[in-house]
């Protein structure tokens, strides 16, 4: 009986293993996206606080937009987020900032700011 060299007896068994591992490969769907969450909160939002813009990232003026600070209502009071640049997702994009918008039941929602 004739041996077979060791490298010929290992590609021997890795590619059947190779095959069948790329058969049996389980392709898992994307996650969903989260469900909108939408933040009512039982009074107005206090005066916006003054922000001082910094200067966008070093070469990166046309591709961010600065969103300014708001007001979030985190169920019991006001808390203050700071302002932040936030990326362009393409050239000719137009930023529509976030506000509260006061219901007809004296509640106010948020309305996250958003990209046209």
């Amino acid at each position: 009986m004739t041996r077979l060299p060791r490298r010929a007896f290992l590609t021997g068994l890795a590619l059947p293993l190779l095959a069948l591992a790329a058969g049996c490969v389980v392709q898992r769907p994307p996650p969903a996206a989260p469900a909108a969450v939408e933040i009512i909160a039982p009074r107005p939002p206090p005066a916006a606080r003054y922000e001082v813009v910094p200067p966008p990232p070093s070469g990166r003026a046309e591709a961010v937009v600065w969103e300014r600070g708001h007001w979030h209502w985190d169920g019991h009071d006001w808390d203050w987020v700071p302002g932040h640049f936030v990326e362009r997702p393409h050239r000719t994009a137009e930023w529509v900032e976030g506000h509260w918008a006061e219901r007809p039941n004296g509640a106010w929602a948020w309305v996250p700011g958003h990209w046209q």
